[in-house]
């Protein structure tokens, strides 16, 4: 096996929290552990040698839209800024192209731009800073577009922290919200990501009824991921598992070595570290 793929990563340079770019505050940096050293932001190349050291080969870079960019505590990070890192390290980061659904015709002309012109090689959706469940209708045009774009479209499913005390968001993403959309978009791979904690076996029974349904281990330290969650990707659905970290949540180093301590069948191990997410991103094209 090559490199490790790393499908879910966010921007966490200086600039970016320095600009309020994160969506986090300091109680939710302590709430995580985060240490000390790390909370003013980590440069690109200091991130490159965690993924180093940890044998992630590629990282997909998050160009998050943290919901409403008019309402207080809604942000940003520019597609402009993940794309310059992309073509910075081209053989370390793809990018991905966050969906705000309130931006109407102007968002889906700029996932077009994502994709057609940066090279971003997927969507991203946090339904929790849109306070909407992953099923409502405002989603649907940016779904569409994705089958167009062929391009899957991963989303937060499963309960969300506080990441501000000043907006605090309700859990809207649980995993059976996904049931009606892969059945509106059989051609549009879905991929839920956080574990779908703590509706994990929700997580599980929309992966294995649908075919185009994917799950993700990140957010939470393998040495804590259920049970039911790490038998399903070490069996039946280790062709629907990939890994992530959710960078700076999970660090990289400790998420490979806690999921090398997991004791994976080679077979599985593969698929989830690898070759997953090179087949539903198309890294290879």
């Amino acid at each position: 096996m090559s490199g490790i793929i790393d499908i879910v990563v966010n921007m966490f340079t200086p600039q970016e929290v320095e600009l309020g770019q994160t969506g986090l505050d300091e109680d939710f940096k302590k709430q995580i552990r985060m240490p000390e050293e790390m909370r003013a932001g980590v440069t690109i190349p200091d991130y490159l040698k965690k993924m180093d050291q940890a044998g992630v080969e590629r990282s997909l870079l998050i160009a998050v839209r943290g919901g409403d960019i008019r309402v207080p505590e809604g942000f940003e990070v520019p597609y402009e800024s993940v794309h310059s890192v992309c073509q910075d390290y081209p053989e370390r980061f793809s990018g991905l192209a966050g969906v705000d659904p309130f931006r109407g015709m102007e968002g889906l002309k700029d996932l077009e731009v994502a994709v057609n012109e940066y090279g971003f090689v997927g969507a991203h959706l946090y339904p929790h800073w849109c306070e909407l469940p992953p099923d409502h209708r405002k989603y649907y045009p940016y779904y569409a577009k994705c089958c167009e774009l062929d391009i899957p479209i991963m989303m937060q499913v499963g309960h969300n922290l506080i990441y501000s005390r000043n907006r605090k968001l309700p859990s809207v993403g649980r995993p059976i919200y996904l049931d009606q959309v892969a059945i509106d978009f059989p051609d549009l791979k879905l991929i839920g990501i956080h574990i779908g904690i703590p509706w994990t076996e929700e997580m599980i029974s929309m992966c294995w009824k649908h075919e185009n349904v994917y799950t993700a281990g990140d957010a939470y330290a393998p040495k804590y991921w259920p049970e039911a969650f790490v038998h399903y990707a070490n069996s039946y659905g280790r062709h629907k598992v990939m890994f992530g970290t959710d960078w700076p949540v999970i660090d990289p180093i400790r998420a490979v070595d806690e999921f090398n301590d997991l004791n994976f069948r080679d077979e599985a191990k593969n698929l989830i570290l690898r070759e997953n997410a090179i087949r539903v991103f198309k890294l290879n094209q």
